[in-house]
């Protein structure tokens, strides 16, 4: 039986992120997005202008540092996905030459609030997965080009491949640190009723054939 890689491979961020990573991200406060846990954390913090930085370092420490929600949620919706999806996909008027690296293809204020990183999280998820789906498997095994740098000769399905384990590695801390300040300071909201809908519906959609399973990998502690 053959695999077409291109419905597997966002088939699994899209799993993920529907079942996992936004669900745990309903009722974040804004005491948890900017909570440091330890001394030492990275976060967003004004520049001398006022506006929001992530905090950083190159080289990076060794090991480096806790990173609040903050930090992650960012650097996720900005780097990995936001940044991404314009290079390849637009919109880029004017910087059409810029690499998958390149920051100035996100001009916006970085987000002070809870509800500001998931609103900029679920767009650039938002617009990511839609440019993939919409991709012909030719395009999705063909090479980045000059917009991929250093990666140039990759493909495109390398590329999504890696950028879902980007996801799924921090989507991980973030939810480490809901658990955390949850044991530490209260007990995180049960689903939402948005929530519990869009899971009926997805439910209803046959994701998955074992649907035990899949209640267990979406059931709130």
């Amino acid at each position: 039986m053959s695999v077409n890689w291109h419905e597997a491979v966002l088939g699994q961020l899209e799993f993920y992120w529907d079942f996992h990573l936004r669900p745990r991200l309903e009722g974040l406060t804004d005491d948890e997005y900017l909570w440091e846990p330890v001394d030492g954390c990275w976060s967003l913090r004004p520049d001398d202008s006022g506006a929001l930085v992530m905090d950083e370092a190159r080289p990076e420490p060794v090991p480096p540092p806790v990173t609040t929600i903050a930090w992650r949620m960012t650097h996720v919706g900005r780097d990995v996905l936001g940044i991404r999806a314009r290079a390849f996909f637009g919109p880029h008027e004017g910087l059409e030459d810029a690499g998958m690296f390149d920051r100035r293809l996100w001009p916006e204020p970085l987000p002070a609030t809870a509800d500001g990183a998931v609103a900029m999280l679920e767009a650039a998820y938002g617009h990511w997965r839609g440019a993939i789906a919409a991709l012909s498997d030719v395009e999705f095994e063909a090479p980045l080009g000059p917009k991929g740098e250093a990666y140039d000769r990759d493909s495109m399905g390398a590329l999504v491949l890696h950028l879902n384990r980007e996801v799924m590695a921090h989507g991980a801390e973030i939810c480490l640190l809901r658990d955390l300040y949850r044991a530490s300071f209260g007990k995180r909201p049960k689903r939402s009723a948005e929530q519990q809908r869009r899971f009926d519906e997805l439910l209803e959609k046959g994701i998955t054939e074992n649907r035990e399973l899949l209640e267990l990998l979406a059931k709130d502690d």
